[in-house]
């Protein structure tokens, strides 16, 4: 079944007559409230774009429009009807939602109302922030009060001097203040979205609430311009509001990437920090986006059980303090099936096989988990990879770095990010960087995930290569261990800390002779470094030669260094503890 809510217009006229029929076939019924409208009259309010419609597959499924009294001081929201055919599937719901998003777009300041004896109606209103009044707080224009001549209730009205009827009395005024920490009906949320199952859960689920939903994906390298354009088409499909794709590879390399690199950074010694590297980029991104659309929310797809929760709250509780976080994967704890199953009921195509397993590709490499990394014993399929072996024929290239940063690749000089990408299409052709990562969450659980990182891993091996090189050993040993920090903070989302900055301060200018070329061997699932180039290249030295030859200093001078060098230990052996057998 697929629904859509709109504004009415001019090509819509044709369904004034049947909608004017069940506004009073409906009455009827229920016995009470509005009987009757004019089709010319709703007409008017379609052409003049003062009316929502709900076509379901295509047909007329429900109605409401808007009119304003005492100079657009008042706004009602009235004749809301859905067709019998179409009832039980939440279309009251957007039609309410979507009459009232439009009465404050196109009168902001007017105080908008409602009167029905419907408690459906009566539950829909308060929730978009609606009171219950007396019908004195609502306008006293006569042209309203004469619309209601044609209930059959009328006398009942009159006889109480418009003070009270059968009907509530509900009011919106925009200038009270709303609860700070309730989400209302109608509100607008921004969503981060993917487009693959939790996110498409989100976005449908959501929407059905009642919600004005926006989503927004950050590319940080998972998506090329046809998947952004097709994301982007399955949300609309979907029912969100608006979408953005928001570019932002060149800012997680320059924020991220690049001091992953200069730190030689891996997780637990294995994984690259493919994915939550670049989750606080998204957060912030998308943080950064629901302040500029003015969102009430910002929601995610995370679960309850992984770190991903952890760097988008935060994030967005930094970033944009004054939102409500909306995570529904999260707060009903629901399972990938109770999420197919519900997507499938709302018409939403997804595909089973592909969503057996959650993918999340980027800049930096790909991660995979799958019902076989929530086991310590069972290894991914080669299916589940995004890429398969295609080269079997062993491949020489070149890196080239300048100040830590790899600016070539094969002699071709380009931006590090192309440089990456190229890389990457290179070597994942050799199935290269593929491995499982076990940590320890920031939850407390341990995690195990597969992933893929042909790029990451030689960047990082041959830029570790060539620092052995040119660096002393002590610039060595500290960057090792504010590296393993570095990875460490970031993977435990404190990205947003200062001393982050003095990490990278320090990061930075350890490099400033890590320049020169690496030379690499590919093979099928492997690679191996084979050697350096640089004119900071410390075994150039003329001093001596490891192992073999030295012109620095004399034999004497060796026994000498090595005697002082044990002094200690000497000591520490020549001594006999009290006591001992």
């Amino acid at each position: 079944m697929k629904i859509e809510i709109r504004i009415a217009h001019a090509d819509d006229v044709g369904q004034a007559l049947s909608i004017c029929r069940q506004i009073e076939e409906s009455a009827r019924i229920r016995k009470t409230g509005i009987a009757k409208r004019d089709p010319e009259y709703i007409k008017k309010k379609m052409v003049d774009g003062n009316a929502v419609i709900a076509l379901c597959n295509g047909q007329i499924a429900g109605f409401s429009y808007i009119e304003t009294f005492q100079g657009q001081e008042f706004v009602a929201n009235s004749g809301m009807i859905v067709f019998p055919e179409f009832r039980q599937h939440g279309i009251a719901k957007l039609i309410k939602s979507e009459i009232f998003r439009l009465s404050r777009e196109k009168f902001p300041k007017a105080k908008i109302f409602s009167i029905t004896t419907s408690a459906p109606v009566l539950n829909m209103n308060m929730a978009l922030g609606f009171k219950t009044v007396n019908f004195k707080h609502l306008t006293q224009s006569e042209d309203f009060w004469k619309g209601c001549k044609s209930c059959s209730n009328y006398d009942i009205l009159t006889r109480n001097q418009r003070k009270m009827c059968l009907c509530s009395g509900l009011l919106y005024d925009p200038n009270e203040k709303k609860p700070k920490n309730k989400l209302l009906f109608g509100d607008k949320i921004l969503l981060a979205y993917s487009g693959g199952l939790d996110t498409s859960y989100c976005l449908k689920y959501l929407i059905n609430q009642g919600y004005e939903v926006h989503t927004a994906i950050v590319n940080t390298g998972g998506f090329n311009q046809q998947e952004l354009r097709d994301i982007e088409q399955k949300a609309y499909a979907v029912g969100a509001k608006s979408h953005r794709s928001i570019e932002a590879k060149k800012d997680y390399y320059k924020r991220c990437i690049k001091y992953l690199i200069f730190g030689n950074v891996l997780r637990n010694n294995t994984y690259p920090l493919s994915v939550s590297a670049e989750r606080i980029f998204q957060a912030i991104k998308i943080a950064e986006h629901a302040n500029d659309i003015d969102a009430r929310a910002i929601g995610h797809g995370s679960t309850g059980a992984g770190n991903d929760q952890v760097r988008f709250d935060l994030a967005f509780q930094i970033v944009c303090p004054d939102k409500l976080i909306i995570s529904p994967i999260r707060d009903m704890k629901l399972s990938r099936k109770e999420e197919m199953d519900y997507l499938k009921d709302q018409g939403v195509d997804i595909s089973w096989e592909r969503a057996r397993y959650s993918i999340n590709k980027g800049l930096w490499g790909t991660s995979v988990g799958g019902a076989e990394t929530l086991s310590s014993d069972r290894a991914l399929p080669e299916a589940s990879y995004p890429r398969v072996l295609m080269e079997k024929e062993p491949r020489k290239i070149q890196l080239e770095f300048n100040k830590g940063e790899f600016v070539a690749l094969d002699g071709k000089r380009a931006d590090p990010v192309e440089n990456i990408v190229a890389l990457e299409e290179i070597a994942s052709r050799f199935a290269i960087g593929r491995d499982i990562h076990v940590g320890d969450t920031l939850i407390g659980i341990k995690g195990r995930v597969g992933f893929e990182a042909a790029s990451a891993m030689i960047i990082l091996k041959a830029h570790h290569l060539l620092e052995k090189h040119v660096l002393s050993k002590w610039q060595l040993y500290w960057k090792e261990q504010l590296g393993n920090w570095y990875g460490m903070l970031l993977h435990e989302a404190q990205y947003l800390d200062p001393v982050m900055r003095d990490i990278e301060a320090f990061l930075t200018k350890s490099q400033e002779r890590v320049s020169g070329q690496v030379g690499v061997h590919l093979h099928p699932f492997r690679f191996e470094l084979t050697g350096i180039e640089s004119a900071f290249d410390m075994m150039c030295s003329q001093a001596a030669q490891y192992g073999e030859t030295n012109r620095a200093w004399s034999a004497e001078e060796a026994k000498g260094f090595i005697k002082i060098f044990g002094n200690q230990m000497k000591i520490y052996h020549s001594l006999t503890p009290p006591n001992s057998d």
